[in-house]
């Protein structure tokens, strides 16, 4: 028997043919580089329920729809000698019929020895798969089953439907999971005997085990026994990383950092710009975190182009001043050279050295940046996750500061704390986040939010079009550009949905056609970006934006969040009911961030939805992202609005966080619970509840407590 956590090359059966395919399929789950393990298939969900149950009727046949028949095997029609030469697709075709019809079986690219074989004359045989109507006749093309009528329990049953991947049916997922499941050991309970049975819940194994072998059609329902055991396993591990994180900051402040309120003001004097006064009372906020009793742990909350930067500048200012280092991360070399532009003019007036450490530095560039780090030359640092390299050391590193806090944190603390290390951590994070969701998922920070935008800043216009006035747009964007203005065009899609029944216009709403289309009436002035494209083309073509040297960037929606450029005036967003407001919203603020008027055109296609429609009338009227995030949970559910690459929300795998609420506050209460009765987990039940936290992949957590 094998441990969850056996890597999958242990499972008899699974070759590196397989395992590569696996590894093209399955998300790792924790530590990206750690081989992928027994757990990391068998958390692969199905997504849906295929009833093959009941044997059916030829005649009963509907089209579009599966069926399981007992048929005899009648005749082999092979394809035409020299079909294929001539350019016909001819399928092999076997004639099968059952007491009310016949069937045609039809096969493309077949091997003839094997259906013969497989369906010989005369025989019968269980077959099961989707039935269509061809010529009069009904077609079942590549049957899903063909099975002597010995086995057909291996057909009559509810079957899981899994994601796949090319060389891996969702059939040959069905054979590992059942094989996974039959060679995995039971985990020890972490879960107590008294919550098992008060609410009936079956062992971990087990409730996967109605997953992957479903007997009933809601075996995959939200409500089900062993969904909710599942979804509680994991929203515990969550509120269990989340109370080790609170604990780890109740330790004693190595850099407490005292400043005087004329300091403060001095430093003030130095800026273009007099602060708003919720960039004042945010900065108060961390100011005092930092002079407290314990290391600060705080999420800075803005709407786009309220001020964060500068306000993390001023902590990390003031930290330089008294005697410390201070670094702020950049999830992309484009934002951190972005930053590091607009922060060192302001360096330089306060005496301060700012450095930058990005991995697209030359060898020497890099060698040269560790070293001002390590003897402390380097007061303030700038770069993106190269900061955290092992070879990087710091002198007196006091303030972390975090751009983008969905795409680092956990980990990046981690690594600080196995250098010794534990600075003050401030997070930034330009998406609104519903109020009434901040705690479930940041409960180990502190909260400020700056929902006041600087002075000078106008609202951005907002207008919404139907798409057949695209050309008017256009029109608009080469008065544009007479100008020397900028402006964007996002798209939905990277390339044309050929899959989709739309018209042929829509086809406009992929970022390559509409580029391939601009670039012809505005040459030399379009660019193109998306997330296709490598990454070192890709900031090259922004870089490009930025600098002036191209006028309209073409893009989807990489560029929702982190860039800055002022002289960005206009941004056109096609489809827009095809977005929600939270996404909507960031799109638009990339344009509104200097001091001209700044417009946004929304493009919108002949068909709206009432929510659509309705999404579309509230983003014309409201500006504030706060207001939005709730309208846009209100529209279209938490799980929806919050995905991760949003937000940075956890993408939970059983959660539901529209559905699971009440799940959340017991887990936080049980979570709380534990710590005090075992905060080292050395009880039994305390070392299955590590086995819990690996499961999810939060192992890294104990690590930090213990560090603390």
């Amino acid at each position: 028997m094998l441990s969850l956590f056996s890597p999958l090359s242990a499972l008899p059966g699974i070759g590196e043919a397989t395992r590569k395919k696996l590894a093209n399929l399955l998300t790792p789950i924790g530590d990206e580089r750690a081989p992928l393990a027994l757990r990391d298939l068998l958390l692969h969900l199905p997504v849906n329920l295929a009833d093959r149950s009941q044997l059916s009727q030829i005649a009963q046949s509907e089209a579009g729809r599966d069926f399981v028949f007992k048929v005899r095997v009648c005749e082999h029609v092979p394809a035409p000698v020299g079909a294929r030469a001539r350019g016909r697709n001819v399928p092999y075709r076997v004639v099968v019929e059952d007491d009310s019809d016949q069937l045609i079986l039809s096969f493309f690219h077949a091997r003839p020895n094997y259906l013969t074989q497989t369906l010989p004359v005369g025989e019968e045989r269980l077959v099961s798969g989707r039935v269509s109507r061809f010529d009069g006749n009904w077609v079942m093309a590549h049957p899903s089953y063909i099975v002597p009528i010995s086995k057909s329990n291996e057909v009559l049953k509810i079957h899981p439907v899994y994601p796949a991947v090319a060389g891996l049916g969702s059939k040959a997922i069905a054979r590992l999971q059942q094989k996974a499941l039959s060679h995995t050991a039971m985990p020890p309970e972490w879960l107590g005997q008294e919550t098992l049975k008060n609410y009936g819940w079956p062992s971990f194994l087990a409730a996967l085990r109605a997953l992957h072998e479903p007997c009933a059609l809601d075996a995959l329902d939200a409500l089900t026994a062993h969904r909710i055991r599942l979804a509680y396993d994991e929203v515990l591990a969550h509120q269990i990383m989340l109370a080790l994180l609170r604990k780890q900051t109740l330790t004693h402040n190595p850099h407490p950092i005292s400043f005087a309120e004329n300091e403060l003001t001095r430093m003030c004097e130095h800026l273009p710009f007099v602060l708003t006064g919720a960039q004042r009372a945010a900065l108060h906020d961390i100011l005092s975190d930092m002079a407290g009793e314990k290391p600060m742990a705080r999420m800075l909350q803005g709407d786009v182009g309220c001020g964060k930067t500068i306000v993390a500048f001023l902590a990390m200012a003031l930290c330089a001043r008294s005697g410390k280092q201070a670094l702020l991360m950049a999830p992309t070399d484009l934002l951190a050279r972005q930053h590091m532009e607009s922060l060192s003019p302001l360096a330089q007036r306060l005496g301060l050295t700012i450095t930058l450490l990005t991995g697209k530095l030359s060898m020497r560039e890099k060698k040269a940046a560790r070293a001002d780090f390590a003897s402390g030359a380097a007061q303030l640092a700038v770069g993106t996750h190269a900061l955290f390299q092992e070879e990087v050391l710091f002198h007196d590193l006091a303030l972390v500061v975090i751009d983008e806090q969905h795409r680092f944190g956990v980990n990046q603390r981690k690594r600080l704390f196995e250098k010794g290390l534990q600075p003050h951590m401030l997070h930034m994070s330009a998406t609104p986040i519903p109020r009434s969701l901040a705690m479930t998922f940041y409960g180990d920070l502190e909260n400020s939010i700056i929902a006041e935008k600087p002075a000078g800043r106008q609202p951005i216009t907002t207008l919404a079009m139907p798409q057949n006035k695209a050309d008017e747009v256009i029109s608009g964007l080469a008065r544009m550009f007479e100008k020397n203005e900028r402006a964007y065009w996002v798209c939905p899609l990277v390339t044309p949905n050929l899959d989709e029944d739309e018209a042929q216009e829509k086809a406009f709403a992929a970022a390559e056609t509409r580029y391939l289309m601009l670039s012809q009436l505005f040459p030399n002035k379009v660019g193109l970006i998306h997330g296709q494209m490598p990454v070192k083309q890709r900031e090259e073509v922004m870089a490009a934006f930025v600098r002036g040297d191209i006028s309209l960037l073409v893009a989807t929606t990489v560029i929702e969040v982190g860039i800055n450029v002022p002289e960005a005036t206009v941004m056109i967003i096609e489809q827009a009911e095809r977005f929600g407001l939270a996404q909507l919203h960031q799109l638009r603020g990339r344009v509104g961030r200097g001091s001209a008027a700044s417009h946004c055109i929304l493009l919108y296609g002949e068909q709206l939805s009432e929510v659509a429609r309705e999404r579309l009338k509230i983003i014309r009227k409201e500006q504030d992202g706060f207001v939005l995030a709730e309208e846009d949970m209100r529209l279209r559910g938490v799980g929806d609005v919050l995905g991760t690459k949003q937000t940075g929300m956890p993408e939970f795998i059983f959660a539901s966080l529209q559905l699971d609420q009440q799940l959340f506050r017991m887990a936080r209460e049980e979570a709380q619970r534990l710590l005090k009765e075992d905060a080292a987990f050395e009880t039994p039940r305390g070392k299955a509840l590590q086995l819990l936290l690996r499961l999810f992949g939060y192992e890294s957590n104990l690590a930090l407590a213990r560090a603390a």
